[in-house]
């Protein structure tokens, strides 16, 4: 061992002692600095961070045309297109009667016989009564040629030539009421066939053979028959006021009928009562519907459904794109620099998931789909990743 090593007898130098102690000391500096060092660069990224996190990231919708109104789907009654309640317009008893219900009959064709031995008197007492009433016509007629033949001669006076010439009148005028008489008793013997008027279907008969039939006297009396034209039917629908101006002559719907499950027929708008009911607040439509199949019952019920056009400035939305508080109703957009704009919008139709906008929004907008809460105008947002990729595609970004 060298004479130099340490021992109690020979203690390190002094100058050993300070090199160490220079050494220790920077060891301690560089340990110190790199910790402030971490912890700067760990409060920079910190920062950076959370002024990242205070700008919210959102994702925009385009606003998309609409390219179909609403469907509007209401109750609606079937009517035939024309109904006539066949009454006796004679009294007596019911002969006989040849069609029943559900028979297709033609205009004119007898449907029943009402026997009217009543009538039948009358018609013989007033064809006797002009036979009398001719009798007496030219009996007076003859008498006043030959009063006639004697004027300008002394043996008769003026006033009574004039008087029988006025007699022949009077029993000539006797002639024509009677003769009235007798043809308004024919043309009521007539009533007694009782016809149908028109082609259709016989819907209800109320009478039997051997009924008495009471013609009424103040009004009509006992309805005998129903005949409907059911080849066409009138549908009666009641479209509530604001689709009101949309329902128009000509517009064109689909019917269902309980009947007929999944099977749908056309109609067609003809008339509209262009007034709104009070109680209701509808407005009464008239459509027309083709039954020459014969499948559709008049005095049925019907769902019709009408497929209104889409307006030409309306636009769909998210409905979680709506923002409604004190302001009113709003829609969250963002502009050219990122930040957001609020625009009021109205709404023409809900359909649950989406809106339809009918003002206030522009096709080109950038639309937030579920605004945070927040939000206020011109905070500076950041679009989410899916946003960016869609506007990159060229393809709309859809919530």
């Amino acid at each position: 061992m060298s004479s130099e090593s340490l021992t109690p007898e020979n203690p390190p130098s002094r100058r050993r002692l300070v090199v160490a102690g220079v050494i220790g000391l920077a060891l301690v500096v560089v340990i110190v600095v790199a910790g402030v060092s971490v912890r700067v660069v760990d409060a920079r990224d910190l920062s950076s961070w959370t002024a990242q996190q205070a700008v919210p990231t959102v994702t925009v919708v385009s606003p998309q045309p609409v390219t179909h109104g609403p469907t509007l789907q209401l109750p609606g009654r079937l009517e035939a297109w024309s109904r006539a309640p066949i009454f006796a317009r004679v009294s007596g008893y019911l002969q006989s009667w040849s069609v029943d219900i559900g028979t297709p009959v033609k205009a004119g064709q007898q449907l029943a016989v009402i026997d009217t031995p009543e009538l039948d008197q009358q018609l013989v007492q007033a064809r006797a009564d002009l036979r009398t009433a001719q009798a007496n016509a030219q009996l007076a007629g003859i008498t006043a040629k030959r009063w006639q033949a004697l004027a300008g001669t002394d043996s008769v006076a003026q006033q009574d030539i004039d008087t029988r010439t006025s007699d022949y009148a009077a029993r000539e005028a006797a002639v024509a009421a009677a003769q009235a008489n007798v043809e308004r008793l024919v043309a009521m013997k007539g009533f007694a066939r009782i016809v149908a008027p028109f082609n259709g279907v016989v819907t209800s008969r109320d009478t039997d053979i051997g009924a008495l039939i009471n013609a009424g006297t103040g009004g009509p009396g006992q309805q005998l028959f129903t005949v409907s034209d059911v080849k066409q039917l009138r549908l009666y629908v009641q479209v509530p006021q604001n689709f009101a101006p949309l329902v128009k002559p000509g517009f064109a719907a689909q019917l269902s009928v309980p009947a007929y499950a999944g099977q749908e027929f056309p109609a067609k708008v003809i008339a509209t009562a262009d007034a709104v009911n009070a109680n209701s607040g509808t407005t009464l439509v008239q459509l027309v519907v083709d039954n020459s199949a014969g499948k559709l019952l008049p005095g049925g019920f019907a769902s019709v459904t009408f497929r209104m056009p889409a307006q030409g400035n309306a636009l769909d939305v998210p409905a979680s794109a709506l923002v409604f508080d004190n302001r009113g109703l709003l829609v969250a957009t963002v502009d050219a620099q990122n930040r957001v704009r609020f625009k009021h919008v109205t709404i023409n139709h809900d359909f649950g998931s989406t809106i339809e906008i009918g003002a206030g929004l522009a096709a080109t907008d950038r639309v937030i789909d579920t605004p945070p809460d927040g939000l206020v105008d011109g905070d500076q947002v950041e679009l989410s990743s899916a946003t960016a990729n869609a506007g990159k595609t060229g393809a709309p970004a859809h919530g």
